[in-house]
């Protein structure tokens, strides 16, 4: 399987292509008082700001860290405001009790936990909180649409189908059982937001096309399932969410 340089190669595809978060999610992080203005947040696997820009916009300070160049100058352009550390979560300078809030959108599964978790302890103020989310592309609970079935004709036809890192994206129980780094978090909230997003046939190609198991002719195939079902598809998606507090 591809590694996350994978989404650097394909920016300009992820930046038009990745859907925004739902808004349920941002409102339950603001309902735990998690954002809110002035709360200094350290970000990791930042992407093109598809999570950075919902947390500026609700005032918070945000320390972006992003390993993919291109990627990292597109958050750049976008959000000028945002500290922006171009490294991987393992090895960038982070300075001690300097956040309230570390977040990890769609991108916990890339990172060494055994090193970052540790890592992410000592950047965190005493009271401070893990919050990880990532988006299942495809609610197993939703009734299986005509795209679907193309999709999963598509992901059948494969020789041999490349495992993920870690459990399940919708496996939010393992993470979280995960990410309580051997007593160094606590899990204080578990949630889990389902939704919907239209897509029309360019998305459709640019979306899939930064799945990192997926290859441009599989993406390409989906386009054209897309277009020959009318044009735009609605897909429904699930994002869980986990939130943890620091352990002293």
């Amino acid at each position: 399987m591809p590694g996350p340089g994978h989404f650097d190669a394909h920016a300009d595809a992820y930046d038009r292509g990745r859907p925004p978060y739902p808004p349920a999610l941002w409102a339950r992080l603001r309902d735990l008082r998690l954002l809110r203005p002035g709360v200094r947040v350290l970000e990791l696997g930042a992407g093109t700001g598809q999570a950075t820009g919902p947390m500026v916009e609700a005032g918070a300070s945000v320390v972006a860290v992003e390993p993919g160049e291109r990627l990292a100058a597109r958050l750049r352009g976008r959000w000028p405001q945002v500290r922006v550390a171009v490294g991987n979560a393992e090895e960038v300078d982070l300075e001690p009790g300097a956040f309230d809030l570390a977040v990890a959108a769609t991108a916990v599964h890339w990172f060494d936990l055994g090193t970052v978790l540790p890592r992410v302890h000592r950047a965190l103020a005493p009271d401070g909180h893990l919050a990880v989310w990532r988006t299942g592309y495809g609610d197993p609970d939703a009734p299986v649409t005509p795209f679907r079935e193309r999709v999963g004709a598509i992901v059948a036809a494969r020789r041999a189908p490349a495992p993920r890192p870690g459990p399940g994206e919708l496996d939010d129980a393992a993470w979280a059982e995960r990410l309580a780094g051997g007593g160094l978090f606590r899990v204080v909230h578990r949630d889990r937001f389902r939704w919907a997003v239209d897509l029309d046939a360019d998305r459709v190609r640019d979306l899939f096309t930064t799945f990192s198991d997926w290859t441009p002719e599989e993406a390409d195939a989906a386009a054209r399932a897309a277009a020959d079902l009318g044009g735009t598809v609605r897909e429904r998606y699930v994002t869980p969410l986990v939130v943890l507090r620091r352990v002293a």
